[in-house]
This record gives C-alpha cells, structure tokens and sequence, in this order.
C-alpha cells in the first residue's frame, strides 16, 4: 500500500521524524517497506494486519505504538450510533446474509459534481490515485483513510417505484453481462455477486470489486445513493480472481475487515460529501443480518510471554507495550487479558499478544540461542536417487529440461486455470514434452550436428486421481536406465567445462554445399577453404554426409550464419556462399 508521511501527520500533534527514520521503525517492527520516493512509502501489509492497517489510520497507529508517541484524532474511537436504519426512499434486498454481512445504503440529494479542492485533490495524487471528481474522490478518500471501501451511484440512472429506490444483493444470472465503469464487459460465472438495481432487475456493479457504468456517476448528476458495506471475504476473492479484475476495494474486503466499520465509512464519506458537493441526506438505511459476534477477550500470561519469546521482560514492560498499541487491558497478578478493539481480528489467541509484544518491545531483544546438535542426518535418498539419475542422462548425451505443470487434457481440471489453453494439471510429462522438443528443432542447427537428435528428459510431478507421483519421461529410449544401481561412490565427480561464450539474439541462416574432392585434398583443406571465405559470420560449420564414386569424394557440409548485432538477410549470405564457392572451383573442387 502506497502510504504517505504527511497523510500520516494528520494524526499526531507532534511532528514525525524523517521519512528515513519512519521507515527504519516500520521495518524493524512492522512492516517491509518495499520502496520510499519522498515522503511516500510503499508498505508491504501482510495478510494477518491487512485488516485495520490497509489504510493510513491503521498505518498511522502502528507507527504510534512504535514511536510511543500520542495517537490523536482517531475516526474509529468517535462514538457512533448503531442499528438498523432504514429508511421510506431507500431499500435494500439482500439475497444471502452469509455473502453480504452488511450493507449502509444513503440517497443523497442535490449534490454538485465538479473538481475536488486542493488538499483532496494532493491527497489522493500523493499515494498514486487519480483525481476523478469530488464525489468518487470522497468514496476514495475515505476508504484510504480508515479503510472502508465505498462506492457512489447516480440514483437518477435507477428505477423508482412507490417514491423508493431498491439497491439488490444477489447472486449473478447464468450468463449475465455488465459493463464497468472501465467500459469492459463481463460474462459473469454464476453466482458473481452483484449489486443490482432491484425494481429494474439490472446489475449496476460487481460486489466489492468494480462499479458499473449503467449509474455511473458524471458532471450531469445531482442525486446519488451512496453505498458502505461488507461483504464475504472468500466470494469477493473468488470474483476478483475469475474475472481477473484486482481492485483497490476487492483487496481490502477479501482480507476481512470488520462489518462494523461499514458505519464509520458512511458516517465519514456523507460528511465530507455534504462538504464538498453539498447536497440533503434523504435517508439513511443500515441492514445488517450477519451480527458480529462479541469480541472474545485473550488472556496471557507473563510467564508465557517470556518462555515463548525467550526473554526476561518485566510486568511493567508488558503492560507499556499494551498500552502503547491502545489495547484495552485487565491485570490480574502477572496474567494479562486484552479486550481487543473491533478492527484488530488479528488478535484471537494468546501467541497473537505475544507477537505484539515482541515486535513493540523489539526483537533484537530476544537472545540468540545455539541449537542442539541435529541426531541423526535426514534420509535423503529419494534426493540422491534422483541425482544419480540425472548424472545417468547426462553422461549419455541428454539436457534436462523443466517445463510447467499445466497441460491441455489431465485428470485434474483447475477451477480458475492461468493458462485457458492449458486447463488441467499434467497426468504425463510427454505432452510438455513434445511442445519443448518442437521449439528445440528450430536451435538444432546451433548446437547439434546436420543428423544429431535433440535428446531431452524431465524429472517432475504428475498429478493423478490416485495423487501426485514422481515420473521421468526422456525424448528417446535409454538402455541401462531401469538398472541403475547405487555403488556407494559418493565422491564428488569433476567435469571439465568449457569457456562461456555469448549467444547471440538474432536469428542464424542455414546453408548447405556438396562438392567433390580433387585428388589432392582432403577434409582438413577443404573446411579451411570453407572458413577462410566465409567471414565472421559463419559460427558452425559441419560434415553430415561423404561417400565415393569411381575413385571421386563427395562431401556435404552445413553452414550456420548469424550476426550478434543485427539480424543477416539472404542476400548477404548469398553473396557469402557465392564467395566460398568461387573459392572452392578455383581450387579445382566441382561444387554440386
């Protein structure tokens, strides 16, 4: 996530440190910070703080329990008013409570469209988003903010009946369509979740992953329902993976935020719509069928932190190091029980407090311990099986190759395949095969003589009903290889290599020339005459044919051209081959 120090700001009174030094602290606390341009970050979240901290409020508290500075202005400790709102001029159907926990719906009247203010406009431009109008900017904002994605549409693209707007929660047609606001249409899998205009019966957007173009927001709108939910981590996952449409929204809900944040998000977003683009709140309505549950406490003790961390910190130390991450705390002697707060999910067992107080507290704190001596060394005689078969290949001409795992037709056919052409995992290495040795007779001439076969082998994986087995498949029979034996020579065997020599990227020209022999050559004379006209271009050169007649040697020979900084035509290695063969008459060859 693109993370921006001044956006960071907002949340201390105290000025921070240098962009240098906050990512000093990240990284030797929190997060990975993959690269820092400026005062911008890009942090790595990891899955199990994806939560609360794919946003800059969650960012910006880390920081404060790592800094031990104080937290000010947190959008998410503001009391707010909780229930289920509904309202005469907004509904919402929702189809399943298990794949849409929560939905905040808000219609919103007479709002002015047009370009943000400036602070909106940087703030948005700073962590790599692109200003698009006041509202989306907003739903934006927001979601960048605390974390909650949200989403506007033009309420007068929807139908209205009975002086109320219906915003559907369903699963999606066989073969349903819709266009998003990319102007890419979708064949939907069924079941895709989709918000839906429900007095139409038509789609308006992809649950938790893009909008729809039918109520696009544009410069003509002035009435909007604005949309704050929550969604079924797994099914948003599911969608984004199928259609292959990656969001900023379908990020955050397939890592499971917490549907209490819906609220907050609604709360934020209608009060900086209100004042950027104006506007009445019609109505506000809240569905929630799928309740959180209470948050569990999580008890630990002081022993167990350091036993598993291997330190010796204090009762005072611990109870510090919770305060700082602002969790609600209760001691009883030397056990610790933490009432974690709705966005920390993270927290659920007694080794997720520890975590955290080691990452706080530092965990080059924590003594470097010596292991034990290792018993006995692992068994490793599949691995050494398997070496030896390969030393077997190779000493008889082969090359290894590897190739993917994925094939046209197998026992296995993958849900959501990489590759459509290649749907299925391999039952056999021979089809991959196959494919490697056609593309290798095009490089033949590079590397093999005129009537030498590329002769190839692979040791991978093949994937059964039965399960997964180890197989060897080899481009052409080898005689011995079922009756290979283990002589217990494990020393090391030494291979003399030659130099490397650079390859070139251009593609090489083939010729052949027969001709037949005066009487007083022979093989050597007529390769030097060969190379001697031929120039820098020709890189091999080889015999692939000779036989005599009435007393007279014919010879045939192939010639390989290529230039290593442009690609050769025809007529310059016909010039070539003109010059060789003038070469050759002049010495009393008679070329064929």
């Amino acid at each position: 996530m693109i993370v921006s120090r001044n956006w960071l700001q907002k949340y201390f009174d105290q000025p921070l440190p240098s962009a240098d030094v906050v990512t000093d602290a990240f990284t030797f606390h929190s997060f990975e910070i993959e690269e820092q341009d400026g005062d911008r970050m890009d942090v790595k979240v990891l899955p199990n703080r994806a939560a609360d901290c794919l946003c800059h409020r969650g960012i910006a508290k880390d920081l404060a329990a790592i800094l031990d500075l104080p937290f000010k202005n947190d959008p998410l400790r503001t009391p707010i008013q909780n229930g289920d709102f509904v309202s005469p001029h907004l509904r919402v159907e929702i189809e399943d409570g298990k794949k849409c926990l929560r939905y905040v719906g808000a219609l919103v009247k007479g709002v002015k469209i047009g370009p943000s203010p400036m602070w909106l406009r940087e703030a948005i431009e700073a962590v790599g988003q692109r200003s698009i109008n006041n509202i989306v900017d907003a739903t934006n904002f927001v979601m960048l903010n605390i974390g909650q994605p949200m989403h506007a549409f033009d309420a007068t693209k929807l139908v209205e009946k009975d002086e109320a707007f219906t915003i559907g929660v369903r699963g999606a047609k066989k073969e349903e369509k819709i266009t998003t606001l990319s102007g890419e249409e979708f064949i939907l899998p069924e079941g895709t979740l989709l918000i839906t205009d429900e007095n139409a019966d038509i789609p308006i957007g992809i649950a938790g992953v893009k909008g729809g173009m039918h109520a696009e927001i544009t410069s003509a709108t002035t009435d909007i329902v604005v949309e704050s939910a929550n969604f079924d981590c797994t099914t948003i996952r599911r969608a984004a993976q199928a259609l292959k449409l990656p969001t900023e929204a379908s990020l955050r809900f397939q890592n499971r935020p917490s549907p209490e944040l819906a609220a907050y998000g609604m709360r934020d977003v209608l009060a900086l719509i209100q004042e950027i683009a104006g506007g009445e709140v019609i109505g506000v309505i809240d569905v929630y069928p799928t309740r959180s549950e209470k948050i569990q406490e999580v008890s630990v003790s002081l022993a167990k932190i350091n036993g598993v961390l291997g330190v010796n910190f204090s009762k005072e130390e611990v109870a510090d190091a919770f305060r700082r991450l602002d969790l609600d705390t209760k001691i009883d002697g030397e056990t610790f029980t933490v009432t974690p707060s709705f966005e920390r999910n993270d927290i659920q067992i007694p080794e997720d407090l520890i975590e955290e107080v080691g990452r706080i507290l530092g965990y080059d704190r924590v003594s470097i311990v010596e292991l034990p001596p290792a018993a006995e060394k692992p068994n490793q005689a599949r691995y050494r099986g398997i070496e030896r078969v390969k030393d077997f290949l190779i000493d008889h001409g082969f090359t290894e190759i590897s190739t993917q795992s994925f094939a046209k037709k197998g026992d296995i056919i993958l849900a959501n395949p990489l590759d459509k052409t290649k749907p299925a995992l391999r039952a056999t290495l021979s089809e991959n095969m196959k494919e490697a040795l056609e593309r290798a007779k095009y490089f033949a001439p590079l590397v093999l003589a005129p009537n030498e076969k590329p002769k190839l082998f692979e040791i991978g994986t093949i994937f059964t009903k039965d399960g997964e087995k180890l197989a060897v498949e080899t481009s052409e029979p080898v005689p011995g290889l079922p009756a290979i034996q283990d002589d217990e020579n494990y020393e090391p065997k030494q291979y003399h290599l030659g130099a490397y020599k650079p390859f070139s990227l251009y593609p090489f020209i083939t010729r052949d020339i027969a001709l037949w022999l005066p009487s007083d050559a022979d093989d050597g004379l007529t390769r030097s005459i060969i190379r001697e006209n031929a120039g820098e271009f020709l890189i091999r050169l080889d015999q692939f044919d000779r036989f005599e007649k009435e007393g007279k040697t014919s010879l045939a020979f192939r010639l390989v051209f290529q230039s290593f900084d442009r690609t050769l035509t025809d007529d310059e290695v016909n010039v070539i081959m003109q010059k060789i063969t003038e070469a050759l008459t002049e010495k009393k060859y008679e070329v064929r």
